[in-house]
């Protein structure tokens, strides 16, 4: 069936203007939610509501499937993770079995060296825990206060650790409170060696945050990095105790970087070693 000219003529335009009245009708629409947003936030707060309240139950049917994808992702890694972190920890334990076998066997074979040498064991050790109650250093002296005294057992000369770091000695003991010295005041001298190389050397403070080597051999081999500890010479502290690690070496001056610093300092242990010292702790005190 044909359609006369004239009336298809009539639907092209009807359908235009409708196009036109609906873009027109839109952004009227917009500017009276506008308008509405702004005159009554408490219908709109509530309108915004009651979509939300509607689409909630879809968002949770859609996100359902995500969530139980997203939960076996995530259960795999855990899987993986675990597998790795089972094969890291069975070869840790394989090497540490090892060493225990070879700690065994020196310790027997110490154990009878000892024997054929009629070895004298050195004293047990005591020690003290106390609390840093009061930092007394400044830019001319390196000292803090802690809350043990004579009363509890300390004495002046023992070493003083944080950890199984030495970070000083007692330099002056009250009868609830002492002083420690610490390694990088410039009073402060301790023997010890480079590790590696067995070099000696006096570990000397200056005042900074990084005391240097004195004494140190030329010929010593040291190289940033090497662990120094302290010698046992002198009979002031034990050999062996972690003191810090050479951090510079320049223009023939050696720094070390102490392990443990001034402002970390928290709790210490007073440690008697049972040793006689440089000093004995009868003489009188005359400065540090």
């Amino acid at each position: 069936m044909k359609q006369h000219p004239g009336m298809v003529g009539r639907l092209a335009t009807l359908r235009l203007l409708a196009q036109r009245f609906a873009f027109l009708a839109l952004v009227l629409a917009s500017f009276a939610l506008m308008l509405l947003g702004k005159a009554d936030t408490i219908v709109v707060e509530r309108l915004r509501m009651l979509i939300d309240d509607g689409i909630s139950p879809v968002l949770q049917v859609l996100s359902r499937p995500a969530s139980a994808v997203a939960g076996v992702v995530n259960a795999v890694h855990d899987l993986a993770a675990l597998r790795a972190e089972n094969v890291r920890l069975a070869e840790e334990n394989a090497r540490l079995m090892h060493w225990q076998t070879v700690a065994r066997e020196l310790d027997n074979e110490n154990k009878a060296l000892r024997g054929q040498l009629n070895y004298s064991p050195d004293p047990d050790s005591a020690f003290i825990s106390a609390r840093v109650i009061g930092d007394t250093g400044g830019a001319f002296v390196h000292s803090m206060l802690i809350s043990a005294g004579a009363r509890e057992g300390v004495r002046k000369g023992q070493a003083v650790i944080a950890g199984e770091n030495l970070v000083g000695r007692i330099a002056e003991v009250g009868d609830r409170s002492a002083r420690i010295l610490l390694l990088t005041d410039i009073n402060s001298h301790i023997p010890v060696i480079i590790e590696g190389t067995r070099a000696k050397a006096i570990l000397s403070g200056d005042n900074s945050d990084r005391p240097r080597l004195a004494y140190l051999s030329p010929n010593s081999n040291a190289a940033v990095g090497n662990r120094i500890v302290t010698s046992g010479h002198g009979g002031a502290f034990p050999p062996g105790m972690p003191v810090g690690v050479i951090a510079s070496i320049q223009d023939g001056i050696v720094r070390v970087e102490p392990f443990v610093h001034r402002y970390q300092l928290e709790y210490v242990t007073v440690v008697d070693y049972g040793l006689p010292g440089v000093l004995p702790s009868d003489m009188p005190d005359n400065g540090k």
